[in-house]
């Protein structure tokens, strides 16, 4: 066989062709997988019993811990994807940037509301200036921007470029977000390791298992989707420029 017809394994991340023969099974595999997760972890959620001092409300951790981890890592994954197509020119990557940051922002915005609405009882108040929740607040307006600027300027080269460059600069306020309990006299509890003698208990770290998994694999149905779209939006988009000028 010739050098040309050896083909990398992780090929379908850079090669249009390869990934949408890819994403066409995986998008609904995943999606059937969230739902199926989803499900049992709703069942295991209202299953487990009341918390000693946060009585009925500690189900929203359910909710709420799974989104805010989400929000990060869909970051981490927006900062990769720019800098690929920032330093490679990597069409794809482009294309999965742009299709992870309203996802990101969507688990974001879900975080800072579901946290408020379990903060109310908890500490009583909807909000405070506390380290953790103004760096997800920070986050949530990377997010914001990062949409913003694609939008805002015509040139999409330039819009690209100028986006990547700002998503980058906001992969400084992951580990603000992540450690800010720890840095800071935070109001925030601090993370519960799952399954450890001084974590969550089994009963209540099963259902964070779960719907943190569910939460994962939606996002990565909805991911995959977006960027398919995408793909196929910008093909006609070329062929339509193909057609006018010939």
């Amino acid at each position: 066989m010739g050098a040309r017809d050896h083909h990398h394994p992780l090929d379908f991340l850079t090669n249009p062709e390869r990934f949408m023969a890819f994403s066409r099974w995986a998008a609904p595999m995943f999606g059937v997988i969230a739902a199926i997760l989803a499900a049992i972890g709703l069942v295991l959620t209202f299953a487990a019993p009341e918390d000693y001092q946060q009585g009925d409300t500690v189900r929203m951790m359910f909710i709420h811990v799974p989104a805010a981890s989400l929000s990060l890592f869909v970051y981490l994954c927006l900062g990769i994807a720019s800098f690929l197509a920032l330093v490679f020119r990597h069409a794809l990557a482009d294309a999965a940037a742009v299709a992870c940051a309203p996802l990101g922002a969507a688990f974001t915005a879900l975080a800072l509301a579901t946290g408020s609405l379990w903060g109310k009882p908890m500490w009583g108040t909807w909000w405070v200036w506390d380290a953790r929740l103004t760096s997800v607040l920070v986050l949530l307006l990377f997010y914001l921007g990062y949409l913003a600027l694609r939008s805002a300027l015509e040139d999409e080269q330039k819009a690209a470029r100028a986006a990547a460059i700002l998503a980058l600069v906001g992969l400084i306020n992951l580990p603000i977000v992540k450690f800010s309990v720890d840095w800071w006299n935070s109001l925030h509890q601090p993370a519960s390791p799952l399954f450890a003698k001084s974590g969550l208990p089994a009963v209540y770290a099963w259902p964070m298992l779960v719907m943190s998994l569910a939460y994962l694999s939606a996002f990565g149905s909805l991911w995959l989707v977006r960027i398919r779209a995408l793909v196929w939006r910008r093909k006609a988009r070329a062929l339509a420029l193909q057609a006018a000028e010939g």
